[in-house]
Order: structure tokens, then sequence, then C-alpha cells
């Protein structure tokens, strides 16, 4: 790693110290230093929703920075920034699918297929808040398990660049990568 380079990582320590401590400038700051993150974060999971969803990325990144910025930090690093970043994401799409389907309540729900490439794919909303109870269920007994899930499928990450992320062995993300992926469709096909 070159000096440049720490220097900028050094700067975004400082400035997510700042934000943590309450200031907006700083919090700016670091969400014009990523934002090209967070849009390829917010199209990487809009990508799994049905194909024709009314949020676009833009408004995606834009309600994230919202609830972000009611509830700023503390955050260690880019990384765990990026990683609340993306479960904010998250459960604004969780949101979003709970209030499509308030008039509906289950019509049209279709099984959700729990795999690398396909989170919600043409299950639809139901899916998604299936999936949702599954991983709040899974956080009650193993939270980190739901961190390696969120990195993997919401955040796009490959599972060593999970394993930097969360400051675990690879083999530890594979591990509980499968556990996760077993207890998710295990609860999936209970409902």
């Amino acid at each position: 790693m070159s000096s440049e380079d720490d220097g900028g990582d050094e700067a975004l320590r400082t400035l997510l110290d700042q934000a943590g401590s309450g200031d907006p400038a700083a919090f700016n700051q670091i969400v014009a230093e990523v934002y090209p993150e967070l849009k390829r974060l917010a199209h990487y999971q809009l990508a799994r929703e049905r194909n024709n969803h009314t949020l676009s990325t833009t408004a995606v990144v834009h309600e994230a920075y919202e609830r972000m910025a009611d509830h700023q930090g503390p955050w260690q690093d880019r990384d765990h920034f990026m990683r609340a970043a993306a479960r904010i994401m998250r459960h604004l799409l969780v949101d979003y699918a709970r209030r499509r389907n308030a008039d509906k309540r289950g019509a049209g729900a279709a099984l959700l297929t729990y795999e690398e490439d396909q989170v919600a794919g043409s299950g639809g909303q139901m899916a998604v808040l299936k999936l949702e109870k599954a991983l709040a269920e899974l956080e009650e007994l193993d939270p980190r398990l739901v961190s390696v899930v969120e990195c993997r499928v919401y955040a796009g990450l490959t599972p060593a660049e999970t394993a930097d992320a969360l400051e675990l062995s690879l083999r530890t993300v594979e591990r509980d990568w499968q556990r996760a992926r077993g207890y998710v469709n295990r609860a999936l096909a209970g409902d």
C-alpha cells in the first residue's frame, strides 16, 4: 500500500470519527467519496429484485443517505460504513415490499430459492419479506452469519472480500456462508 493510500485511509478515518461525533459536513464528505460505491451497491441490490421495480438506484442511494444521516456512526472504517449502507438498503427494500404487499397479503407468493445469484428473483415482494423474516430469526441465533449474508448477497462481495470486510478467515466465511444458507433454506421451506 502506498503512502498516498495510507493518507487517504487516514483522512477517511478522521471523517468517520467526525461524522460519528455528529458532524454533518464530515458525513457529507464521506458520502461524496463513496457515492460511486453506494450506487454500485444499490444497483446490485435492485438487480436482484423483480424486473419492473419502481425504485431507482439513485432513489435507493438517496433514501439510504437520509437514514444514515439520521443515525450517524460510529463507523470504524470504509468497510464498516459500506456494510451499514448495505444493511440500510436491504431494510429499505424490505420496507418497500411491505408497503407494496399491504393490500395483497401473500397473493401470488412463490417460494424463494436462496442462491448466490438470486435473492428475490421472480418470487416478488413476498419473497423479500420471507427472506427478511428468516434473517431476523437467524440474527437472534448468530449475528455474524447475517453479516456474512449481507456482505455476500446484499453488498455483492466475494468470499475473500467478505473475509476482509468482517476481519475473518476465508475458511470461516465459507463455513458461515454454508450455515447461513442452510438455515435460511430450512426457514423458508417451513413457511
